[in-house]
């Protein structure tokens, strides 16, 4: 029990990348007020776990609906997961967020908001924590796991969420401890392990498929 709730956390953690959405949040939040940061974190976190516990309880329901085998599902996780890893690895991802919250930012100030515009839906809830690879990976484990087993993915996803929150909560101190140069080394750390669990789904969808 324990080495599952372990190994899901992990998986979780480096899918959802808390770290990495923090100095993201701080950024699309500037110049914002600090109920106002509060409420867009509370508000990502609820939207993007009410989003992922759809996705664990109907995503295999869905799978069979759409004529996909798990096994299939297993093989196109890992390689979408193996993807992220290796944007993880080479900064690709980071660019990517930091694009985003530059032209929402952009928006912003055209638009002479008198605070930042809401951004708990998009791009924080969607696709930052639940985007594809923390879909594809809530779909992943609940489809291998039932019963106490499916009690302790849940925990571990909702220990990750948590751990999000308060990421989120304390961006702006978060950024000044960590540094730039820190957060790149456990990005590329993360992806590497990443993309390893990535190869291992991959491998168990074959074994499945040919054995």
């Amino acid at each position: 029990m324990i080495a599952l709730f372990l190994s899901t956390f992990v998986t979780f953690f480096v899918v959802i990348d808390p770290p990495g959405c923090a100095p993201i949040f701080a950024s699309l939040t500037r110049g914002g007020s600090d109920a106002y940061r509060r409420a867009m974190a509370i508000r990502s976190i609820l939207i993007a776990a009410a989003i992922l516990i759809v996705f664990a309880f109907v995503g295999e329901p869905l799978l069979h609906a759409l004529g996909i085998g798990l096994d299939a599902f297993r093989i196109a996780g890992g390689i979408m997961l193996f993807l992220i890893a290796l944007e993880m690895v080479f900064e690709k991802r980071t660019e990517r967020r930091e694009g985003r919250a530059e032209e929402i930012n952009r928006r912003a100030a055209e638009q002479h908001l008198v605070e930042p515009e809401d951004i708990s839906v998009f791009p924080m809830a969607i696709p930052m924590i639940a985007g594809p690879g923390s879909i594809a990976t809530v779909m992943l484990m609940t489809s291998r796991n039932d019963g106490t087993n499916l009690a302790i993915v849940l925990a571990a996803l909702a220990a990750v969420l948590l751990l999000s929150l308060a990421a989120l909560l304390a961006a702006g101190a978060l950024m000044r401890v960590l540094g730039e140069k820190l957060e790149a080394m456990i990005t590329r750390v993360l992806g590497v392990l990443l993309a390893a669990l990535a190869a291992q789904f991959v491998i168990d969808g074959l074994k499945a498929s040919f054995g």
